[in-house]
């Protein structure tokens, strides 16, 4: 099988049988799904929304989080993963947001990854689903799933996967693809136990060409 027709045939595969693939996330604006991504870094979103409702009724505005100390935000966010450092960075992010950007989520790259715990994974994802744009944010499930299916071979970092998921799916469908991957990678493709045998994709998945299970 080709790349092309690998591409193709996963491509065909998720259009039809998930349609509709969104952020897991709750959110209200942008500002409110920025924090929730910084606060997501190795944290399940059912963690996150959680106790982001709290945290955006105490902060309902980036000028609001920027006056908050970093020991308040902290009680808000400290059952998340790395709650002293995301506390910080939402703090700093915030005072930034403010400062150069009049309160309002920029939607260039280089501005997003100027706000304090900001990487190049948050602002793909600020790009796709807030504005739209053909950006592609690899976390731990897209750079897996990838990998498995045959959509990349043998990337050695996130950005190697991103740009060669962009060479090869269509722009148009490239924002709804992040969240086919990841939805993917949360439900079906799982890291420990891929549930291979429930999966529609095997006859375009070279994970499960390779093992075997396909003779």
């Amino acid at each position: 099988m080709t790349r092309k027709e690998r591409y193709s045939g996963i491509i065909d595969w998720f259009q039809q049988a998930m349609p509709v693939a969104e952020t897991e996330l709750h959110y209200d604006n942008p500002y409110q799904l920025l924090v929730a991504v910084i606060l997501s870094a190795q944290c399940t979103d059912k963690r996150i929304n959680a106790i982001t409702p709290a945290l955006f009724e105490a902060y309902p505005t980036p000028e609001c989080l920027a006056a908050a100390s970093v020991d308040d935000i902290y009680q808000y966010i400290r059952s998340v993963s790395y709650p002293n450092n995301k506390a910080k960075s939402l703090k700093g992010m915030a005072q930034t947001l403010v400062e150069k950007f009049g309160g309002e989520v920029p939607s260039e790259i280089d501005d997003l990854l100027s706000l304090p715990g900001v990487g190049r994974k948050t602002a793909n994802v600020i790009m796709s689903v807030v504005f739209g744009k053909a950006a592609m944010a690899v976390d731990t499930h897209v750079f897996r799933v990838s990998e498995r299916l045959g959509l990349t071979t043998r990337s050695k970092n996130p950005l190697q996967t991103e740009k060669t998921l962009m060479e090869n799916i269509p722009h148009d469908l490239i924002p709804k693809a992040h969240h086919w991957l990841i939805l993917h990678g949360r439900y079906v493709c799982k890291a420990r136990r891929p549930d291979c045998l429930n999966c529609g994709l095997q006859p375009f998945c070279r994970f499960y060409q390779r093992s075997g299970n396909d003779e």
